[in-house]
């Protein structure tokens, strides 16, 4: 039996909104090759969970490859742009309201943006190198829907990115399929970990601390596990 479009649409929405439930540490620990950008990107709203497709923008410094990403964007997508050599704000308050109102997920510059305190009233996850109130012109054509490079990362259109307070995580559709799973588990583990060391218990008492000390005194091989 051959899957159809509305197959592949439905599938992407059920692992977006599986991803959106998941910390970024979960999804690296999972799998420790997904890329990760810039830690200097940061969020402007504090809790904040990101999970979308990428639509890119190379900006080059200017607004116009940032606005027809914009009109191209739509639910579930993530505007990422990269700003280039630019210390000027490539989006604020009116671009990142017109990606409210479209249903998008995010918005990632890797860049300056700009009226930092409505964009966190808005509330939709915002990220940035920083803020400053210097906007540039809208005067060259734009260039939208490539492969942005950020930080040594390449960000392809149609690439997943999960995003929370520790950073952004970035990968395709199957590698993203392929962890979940794992990720969930090691989430839930750790969770529960958690409420037991608020309770008292050790941390230690979970982990085979000691034995992979010993190990690694002896010169063998080993790993350090939770166990059970």
């Amino acid at each position: 039996m051959t899957s159809t479009p509305a197959d592949s649409s439905r599938a992407d929405a059920e692992l977006l909104e599986r991803l959106r439930h998941l910390d970024t540490a979960s999804l690296s620990d999972a799998n420790k090759e997904l890329h990760v950008l810039p830690a200097a990107i940061r969020p402007l709203v504090p809790g904040a969970r990101m999970a979308g497709r990428a639509v890119t923008a190379a900006a080059h410094g200017d607004l116009m490859s940032v606005l027809a990403a914009l009109e191209v964007g739509g639910v579930g997508d993530v505007l990422v742009v990269a700003a280039g050599d630019s210390n000027e704000a490539v989006s604020g308050e009116l671009f990142g309201t017109e990606a409210f109102r479209r249903g998008m997920a995010g918005v990632v510059i890797d860049g300056m943006s700009r009226d930092s305190a409505a964009l966190k009233r808005l509330g939709m996850p915002f990220y940035s190198l920083g803020v400053t109130p210097k906007a540039p012109g809208a005067t060259k054509a734009p260039e939208i829907q490539v492969t942005v490079s950020i930080g040594g990362v390449d960000v392809h259109p149609g690439d997943l990115l999960v995003g929370d307070d520790d950073g952004i995580i970035v990968g395709t559709a199957a590698e993203f399929a392929a962890i979940v799973d794992a990720a969930e588990a090691i989430q839930s583990r750790e969770k529960a970990l958690r409420i037991a060391i608020e309770n008292g218990r050790s941390l230690f008492d979970a982990l085979n601390f000691h034995e992979h000390r010993e190990r690694q005194l002896a010169g063998v091989e080993s790993k350090l596990t939770f166990k059970g």
